[in-house]
């Protein structure tokens, strides 16, 4: 990860305490059962029940991601030189955070940071194996073209932020330095484990292995998943291989924490107000706008995007079973949300506003062009939801 602290300002004095999320959704998810006259048993055994589901199927992921990414950003900029905007979307995936998949490809981006950036922040939100897989993880999605789909999709939505960022930025000259056509065939060897793992998950879709175990588990995004971690850290130095998973360690159990926790309180709430009921059955398009419109509060609030998947899903989930909903389609509606906003709550605002935006003086059009980039984004990956969908169920 990117070490924020010399990126986001100092926060403010304010009369709201200062706690990390996962200690607001524990002292809010209390708060719900008591106030909803829950016996104190209840409560206990509802918040255990809710915050163990699911966290042994998350773990699986999030362990091989988090090392697949810490592995990948041992490499320097220069092994992907020349190929910056084309690879923004895979490092962002890849590395689970748009924050370190910019912070690794700008110094070689020239003047195509911005595209850069909003492929970063595409790529993380739509591609396997992050936004995609840990929605459908939670919502209980298992369609194995889930992959396929969130890349058709990030071809408009990503093209929308670069048309964005090219309306409202000037460019700039080319520099005699500027890196963008100096590549090869070795610049692509950090690419090589999303390769294999690409290669594996469509040999899964495309042939039954019930009676091999040992392949139908290594060619389903779980099992694929981690041998193109191991590949990964077999390709990184063997003195950097410990602290790769040390650092894989580290991030998916404070993950963990935060996803337990506000799958409890999403428990909790759907026992004392079910969320279903809030969405009629067979809501169709309109069920799906709500769900974009409860992620887009969470992001808005949070700012935040793993925190904002970690957060929303189980309380989307039971309104995705109740109201019918297209299950692909909640899971990519979910992801768009959470593209609305970039703003100064969000750390990725930062680290491109004081190196993209730099010489941008106003706050006020900074903001414009990242957020307004962002909301484009979403909204064109809605639109085209939307209308498939519309068709689908025609």
């Amino acid at each position: 990860m990117t070490d924020l602290s010399s990126i986001v300002p100092s926060k403010k004095m304010s009369l709201i305490p200062d706690m990390p999320m996962v200690a607001w959704m524990v002292l809010l998810t209390i708060t719900l059962g008591l106030a909803g006259g829950l016996s104190a048993e209840e409560l206990i055994s509802s918040f255990n029940a809710g915050f163990g589901r699911a966290l042994g199927e998350f773990a699986l992921i999030l362990l091989p991601s988090f090392a697949l990414a810490a592995s990948l950003s041992r490499q320097h900029a220069s092994a992907v030189k020349g190929l910056a905007t084309v690879t923004s979307p895979i490092a962002g995936a890849g590395m689970i955070c748009p924050d370190t998949a910019y912070a690794a490809l700008s110094p070689i981006a020239g003047r195509q940071k911005l595209a850069v950036a909003f492929g970063s922040y595409a790529g993380f939100k739509l591609l396997f194996p992050a936004g995609p897989l840990l929605i459908a993880t939670a919502l209980g999605v298992a369609d194995p073209l889930i992959p396929f789909y969130g890349f058709m999709l990030l071809m408009p939505v990503w093209g929308a932020g670069i048309l964005w960022a090219k309306m409202t930025t000037k460019s700039k000259a080319p520099s005699s330095s500027d890196p963008s056509g100096q590549w090869s065939l070795q610049s692509l060897r950090p690419l090589y484990p999303f390769f294999l793992l690409a290669a594996l998950l469509v040999i899964g879709f495309s042939f039954d292995f019930s009676s091999a175990p040992l392949i139908e588990f290594f060619t389903l995004p779980k099992g694929a998943l981690l041998i193109a971690a191991c590949l990964s850290l077999l390709d990184c130095p063997r003195e950097n291989r410990r602290s790769c998973l040390d650092s894989s360690v580290r991030r998916t159990g404070s993950l963990l924490l935060i996803i337990g926790a506000a799958t409890a309180f999403g428990t909790i709430l759907n026992i004392l107000i079910p969320m279903g009921n809030l969405v009629p059955s067979s809501a169709g398009l309109i069920g799906l706008i709500s769900l974009f419109i409860l992620t887009m509060l969470f992001k808005l609030v949070q700012g935040s995007s793993m925190a904002t998947f970690a957060a929303v899903a189980p309380v989307a989930a039971p309104i995705v079973i109740s109201a019918g909903l297209p299950p692909v389609a909640a899971v990519f509606v979910i992801c768009l949300g959470s593209f609305i906003a970039i703003l100064p709550n969000d750390s990725f605002y930062w680290l491109v506003r004081r190196d993209a935006l730099e010489d941008v003086k106003s706050e006020r059009r900074a903001i414009w062009i990242l957020s307004g980039g962002a909301v484009a984004q979403a909204l064109t990956g809605l639109l085209i939801v939307l209308i498939t969908t519309w068709i689908y169920l025609l």
